[in-house]
């Protein structure tokens, strides 16, 4: 016995077993998540959906008001055990071909089969309740109503339990032949009841059953008529709710085009103030730049008045300034000069209207000739002696 060999291959199917036991770990891990994050995903979307909502409908919700969970939830943990269902199959696929493997395989292969039989049952029962109600309501006075209501309602659910069967395929053999079995029992009675006048003791109870529903055709005439009559009065209410409606409207509208005419025209005389006002200011700016503008030339015309007439005032006494010769036997004998005449101050112009300060003219300066004297001429007979003679108040001096 080789001791060592055998060691080898154990330590070799240790070496082979743990990656496989690691990939099934890791593989089961995996599927887990994924199972709850589906879980939480379709409970979301079948409550969005309404699907408890047509499960109450359908009568299902009833007897799921004692359950901990509703529709929803129930599909959603179906979803979350068929993920889970796939992650063994996947896991126990590591170790090769086993029979677990085969059976969750064949386990989920059933799974889709099982929903869509749910469905069918959920929306036959919905489809039923509904009917139900219907026949409730039209024939809900007659005695035999709500038998007839609660035998299409078991009729209907059947069909759908009957086709989930089929879909899921248990009992195929058995149930195909109870519905046939079903349909053709229906099928008799309507013929025996259509043709009791042939049994000679269904007679009595068949008249029975045809007066009284004759008596409760009247009444179903009758009711029949006030459902009419009570569709035309409320038809005729709508009509005349919607013509106080259209009135109401029209009204309105009415209204607001006045109140919208009412604010243009408001509008447009406000333009119009405004445009009125801009104009008077207008105006009001130009008569006051043409004012300025007449007293900036009166002033203009006056300032040169004044300056024509200092002027004048100059060159007249310019004019008016002389030389005149002394005579050739005059002499002025010394220590008797005559006392120098002092120019008299002349008259300031007087002030231009609307200026500040009055405007004095520069007086003319005259220049005066020394007077020639005999001790100054010397004995030059042919020197002269002048004198300077000014104006005084325009008269000659």
């Amino acid at each position: 016995m080789d001791i060592g060999a055998a060691l080898t291959d154990m330590w070799r199917s240790v070496l082979l077993f743990v990656p496989k036991a690691l990939a099934f770990l890791a593989i089961l891990l995996v599927g887990y998540l994924i199972a709850r994050v589906v879980r939480r995903l379709v409970d979301t979307l079948l409550t969005r959906v309404g699907f408890d909502r047509a499960v109450q409908r359908s009568g299902i919700g009833r007897r799921l008001a004692s359950s901990r969970y509703d529709a929803s939830d129930i599909l959603a943990r179906l979803a979350y055990y068929a993920i889970l269902l796939f992650a063994l199959q996947l896991a126990f696929g590591v170790w090769g071909p086993n029979p677990i493997s085969d059976l969750i395989s064949a386990v989920v292969g059933w799974l889709p089969r099982a929903f869509v039989a749910i469905v069918i049952v959920v929306v036959a029962t919905a489809i039923a309740s509904a009917v139900r109600d219907l026949i409730n309501g039209a024939l809900g006075g007659l005695s035999y109503g709500k038998l007839i209501a609660t035998v299409v309602w078991v009729f209907i659910v059947g069909l759908g339990v009957i086709a989930a069967l089929n879909q899921v395929g248990i009992a195929t053999t058995v149930t195909t032949p109870v519905l046939i079995a079903v349909l053709a029992t229906i099928a008799g009675i309507l013929i025996v009841g259509v043709g009791g006048g042939l049994v000679r003791p269904m007679q009595g109870r068949w008249d029975r059953w045809l007066d009284r529903m004759a008596a409760e055709s009247a009444v179903i005439r009758e009711r029949a008529q006030a459902y009419q009559t009570e569709k035309a009065d409320a038809e005729r209410r709508r009509i005349d709710e919607q013509r106080q409606a259209e009135e109401q409207a029209r009204a309105a509208a009415e209204a607001a085009r006045v109140e919208a005419a009412r604010v243009e025209a408001e509008e447009a005389a406000r333009v119009e103030a405004a445009r009125v006002e801009a104009e008077a200011a207008r105006e009001e700016s130009a008569r006051v730049e043409a004012a300025r503008v007449e007293a900036a030339q009166r002033e203009a015309a006056a300032q040169a008045e004044i300056d024509r007439a200092q002027t004048t005032v100059i060159s007249t006494e310019a004019e008016q300034t002389q030389v005149i010769p002394r005579p050739e036997d005059a002499h002025i004998v010394p220590g008797m000069e005559p006392a120098p005449v002092e120019p008299e101050p002349e008259p300031a112009p007087s002030p231009r209207r609307g200026r500040g300060k009055p405007t004095v003219a520069n007086p003319t300066p005259t220049r005066e000739l020394p007077a020639v004297t005999e001790s100054a001429a010397g004995d030059d007979p042919s020197a002269e002696q002048t004198q300077v003679i000014r104006p005084r108040d325009g008269r000659d001096s």
